[in-house]
């Protein structure tokens, strides 16, 4: 079941103690908010290059990139050491977005490692700026006295499945990029950001190589959130729209490898199934506010 961070699970039970937000927990919201400030210029980099390329942002978004993540991860660090245990901090949406944003630009740093282009970063850097700007002005989390939430199973659950998450993102956003510059290419018109593009064969292996790294992730976070579900629920769990809509994430996720392993689906084909595939996933998170096995709980 993909029970994401930032979703806690509800029943017929009555619902967990809040804690009073401490001086303590306000560090890690200033931090995060130092993040921000940092991705702010990945979000400048990204809009002034559809337009035009600006060599000074591009000489300093990697560096500022860098110092938002030092940041973004003390917060998370901090707040985890303050509540004891990270699970315990993921209850809201403004602290799942948080987390998502970093494991998304954590990903993003490994195709740069790998194939050195900034490229998918026009859609990366500005996710990642309103993410973590969302989860900047939000209130402090609330605090659960859960003994579910401290389960590792939640823990494994939540890291594997936004890992998922992070690739699925980057397969999209390299399936965008592809169908811009192809059609580009056919009416010979490749100017401004399409012209400093790689190559259609570099675009459309990072977002093959993201989806083969991120299945694993994926398909082994949905174990560990049926393992969880189907101790406290049992088999009733299969009929949330969450868990429906997730495991058609999931299938299409499947689909999209399956063709191009054994049907030769690249390019185009695939640049449209990996965006389905998206919308899928876009779908399922969007599922945590009207679950009724888990949702995101309101600050």
């Amino acid at each position: 079941m993909d029970m994401e961070a930032g979703a806690i699970i509800v029943a017929s039970r009555p619902h967990p103690r809040l804690a009073p937000i401490s001086a303590d927990q306000s560090m890690p919201l200033v931090w995060l908010k130092v993040a921000v400030a940092f991705y702010a210029v990945g979000l400048l980099w990204a809009t002034a290059t559809v337009s035009r390329p600006c060599n000074f942002l591009s000489k300093i978004v990697f560096p500022a990139l860098g110092l938002g993540m030092v940041f973004h991860f003390v917060s998370l660090a901090e707040s985890a050491m303050t509540t004891g245990h990270l699970t315990l901090t993921l209850v809201s949406i403004h602290e799942s977005e948080s987390l998502l944003a970093f494991v998304i630009l954590a990903f993003f740093l490994l195709v740069y490692a790998k194939y050195k282009t900034l490229s998918p970063g026009i859609f990366v850097f500005p996710l990642a700026f309103l993410l973590t700007f969302a989860s900047s002005i939000g209130q402090g989390p609330p605090l659960f006295d859960s003994k579910l939430m401290r389960s590792g199973w939640i823990f494994a659950h939540i890291a594997l499945i936004f890992t998922g998450y992070a690739a699925l993102f980057l397969s999209f956003g390299a399936s965008i990029l592809y169908l811009l510059q192809e059609r580009s290419l056919k009416a010979h018109r490749l100017a401004g950001y399409l012209s400093r593009l790689p190559a259609l064969e570099v675009i459309d292996e990072i977002g093959y190589k993201s989806l083969l790294l991120g299945f694993p992730f994926m398909t082994f976070g949905l174990i560990a959130g049926s393992v969880v579900a189907q101790e406290h629920f049992g088999p009733m769990y299969f009929l949330d729209a969450k868990i429906l809509l997730s495991l058609l994430m999931w299938a299409v996720y499947m689909v999209l490898l399956y063709t191009r392993w054994n049907s030769g689906w690249r390019g185009r084909k695939a640049a449209y199934l990996a965006t389905f595939a998206f919308i899928a996933a876009v779908s399922a998170w969007a599922a945590n506010y009207f679950s009724g096995v888990h949702r995101f709980v309101a600050q």
